[in-house]
């Protein structure tokens, strides 16, 4: 065990002032072109052709692939491009059909293993899921979050990160989360350690069919208990605590505290469930494998403009149109989706903590070191407080002079840190940090770490 001078700091070093952040080069206009591209297809719809150059789901995802080959090229061949697919059967797929999803790699310079996904749906649909021929646009659902994935690797592909970005445009989520799921099952064949996912379906409107709009705000969907907690995992959570503390809802408090940092920016209305009411979406699959992930979705639904016919019925247009949408919003989501994939491909991967304060009046505060890191941020927050304390009040940091550069750091060395509190009362967690670049808080609890409980 090795120990640390305590320093109490509340300030990482500043972001080079000089630097124009990838964010700023997103464009309105490039997002609209993409969303008018994907709306021309006709139908997305998963039962679609395959073969039609011109309409359909293949088409579609064709034009994403060859999307992302000519980014990867004005970058030096900086992305690999492939199709990620499986033939799936089920409820809404009856016969054996190929699902296709597009996926680009940007592979990290120092810790290639070490994955953040970004994801939206490329296909569509109408009133009826069954439909397969029927104009369905899909302008919102989900060209927007489609849209903003090729926006984001236009703009992130020409730096180099110490982790790696996947860039992945996923079919079948109306048919049933298949795509989800296909590219779930593929991240776990490569051996790869999950940071983080950003989901991003329907994140085009800013008002809803009532008239009430939301131009300013994004809602960020969490799981409050794990989708993959075992029953010892339980049973300790039902007595100690962690059921708000699961890595998906420390990204979501992660993302929300990066959009405060940018008050001109769209800001995180943290929702604090899995997803909508009733609904669901791609992170659904990755929750399940036990790895982190949120859903960005629209402040307010405009329910006439999503799973709907093309009709007009008593004066009231429906159907999933481009003109329904708000794209200086779609560019603000985006913005925030590129300052987190920015900062997350830059941080360490949380590490697991533990606390010790049983029958003691202090708590004692464990956690791994992580390559990558040489500063550690402890955090505190009351076990009745939404968010971690910050300033010298909320953490200490943690330095670690003596091990040198990230390079040479070594994974699985244990550090620790005793807090003059009585841990009855606090919940406590640890955030790695790469100079200005801090992961996610890994919280002190029952099935805590950002990693499947399998590996606990």
């Amino acid at each position: 065990m090795i120990k640390h001078a305590l320093l109490l700091t509340a300030v990482l070093a500043a972001p080079l002032a000089a630097q124009t952040h990838p964010a700023e080069a997103v464009s309105e206009d490039r997002l609209k072109s993409d969303v008018e591209k994907l709306v021309s297809f006709g139908t997305r719809h998963t039962l679609s052709s395959q073969t039609d150059p011109e309409r359909g789901i293949g088409a579609a995802v064709d034009w994403g692939l060859a999307e992302f080959k000519r980014i990867g090229a004005t970058c030096g061949g900086c992305l690999e491009v492939l199709p990620v697919g499986e033939t799936v059967t089920g409820p809404r797929v009856p016969t054996p059909t190929l699902v296709r999803n597009a996926v680009a790699i940007q592979r990290g310079s120092e810790r290639p293993n070490e994955v953040v996904i970004v994801q939206g749906h490329i296909d569509s649909r109408v009133t009826d899921v069954m439909d397969a021929t029927s104009d369905a646009p899909g302008a919102n659902d989900d060209g927007s979050g489609t849209a903003l994935v090729i926006e984001a690797a236009r703009v992130l592909s020409g730096t180099k990160y110490p982790t790696t970005i996947i860039y992945a445009l996923l079919s079948g989520e109306e048919q049933g989360l298949h795509g989800g799921q296909i590219l779930a099952n593929w991240a776990e064949a490569q051996g790869f350690t999950v940071k983080a996912v950003l989901n991003n379906d329907i994140i085009g409107n800013s008002c809803g069919s009532d008239g009430y709009c939301e131009p300013k705000v994004v809602r960020v969907f969490s799981e409050g208990p794990r989708a993959d907690l075992t029953d010892r995992l339980r049973a300790a959570q039902t007595r100690f605590g962690g059921e708000n503390d699961t890595p998906s809802r420390n990204l979501s408090r992660w993302v929300a505290g990066l959009a405060e940092k940018h008050p001109d920016g769209l800001q995180v209305r943290q929702i604090w469930r899995t997803d909508r009411m009733g609904r669901g979406g791609d992170q659904v699959p990755f929750l399940q494998k036990g790895y982190p992930a949120i859903r960005f979705s629209v402040g307010v639904e405009d329910y006439d403009h999503q799973h709907q016919d093309l009709r007009t019925e008593n004066g009231v247009v429906y159907g999933d149109t481009i003109d329904e949408m708000d794209f200086a919003y779609l560019a603000g989501v985006t913005k925030l989706n590129v300052r987190a994939l920015d900062a997350l491909a830059r941080a360490p991967m949380p590490p697991k903590v533990t606390v010790n304060a049983a029958v003691r009046v202090d708590t004692e505060i464990k956690w791994n070191r992580v390559p990558g890191a040489w500063v550690y941020q402890i955090r505190k927050r009351r076990t009745d407080e939404p968010g971690w304390h910050t300033g010298s009040d909320g953490f200490a940091s943690i330095d670690t002079p003596a091990i040198g550069k990230p390079e040479v750091q070594q994974n699985g060395e244990t550090l620790d840190h005793v807090a003059k509190v009585r841990g009855d009362d606090w919940m406590f967690g640890v955030a790695a940090c790469a100079g200005e670049w801090c992961s996610p808080v890994s919280s002190a609890v029952p099935g805590g770490a950002f990693e499947p409980v399998g590996k606990e």
